[in-house]
């Protein structure tokens, strides 16, 4: 019995050791997973009225949303899936080891300024394409 437990936790050990190797660093960059895909006549309005008739989703990396496209810009919300929607993108002040691409979309968990409900901007290096701005996302009316 002793031997059983000591196997499974040594296999568990490595399966754990492969699949993170194959995971990059925190904050790296990351190519496309799969491709983005644009979804026509999906709407959306976000907290300040604005509508949007399609979205794009791609895949991304878990992450906070700020209200604005800078690092230091108040976190409104959590994106916790890891492929999401996104209704356009913008320019702004780049991350640390990041770029200067944001994608707006509405979070899965609002933690700050609820009037916002959840809508916010992920830096891009989160979002797992090969180039900013991602395929088919178009860029902000307001940038």
């Amino acid at each position: 019995m002793s031997r059983s437990r000591t196997w499974t936790a040594a296999t568990v050990s490595a399966a754990a050791l492969v699949l993170g190797a194959a995971l990059p660093a925190s904050g790296e960059p990351r190519t496309a997973s799969a491709p983005c895909v644009t979804r026509e006549g999906v709407e959306h309005v976000d907290w300040t009225g604005m509508w949007f008739d399609h979205d794009v989703v791609c895949d991304n990396s878990p992450s906070e949303l700020r209200l604005q496209t800078y690092p230091t810009s108040p976190v409104v919300s959590r994106l916790l899936s890891t492929r999401s929607w996104f209704v356009c993108w913008k320019t702004g002040d780049p991350p640390p080891g990041g770029n200067n691409f944001y994608y707006y979309t509405q979070g899965d968990v609002i933690v700050d300024r609820p009037g916002a409900k959840g809508w916010g901007y992920l830096p891009g290096h989160l979002l797992h394409v090969d180039s900013h701005p991602a395929p088919g996302v178009p860029k902000c009316r307001w940038a």
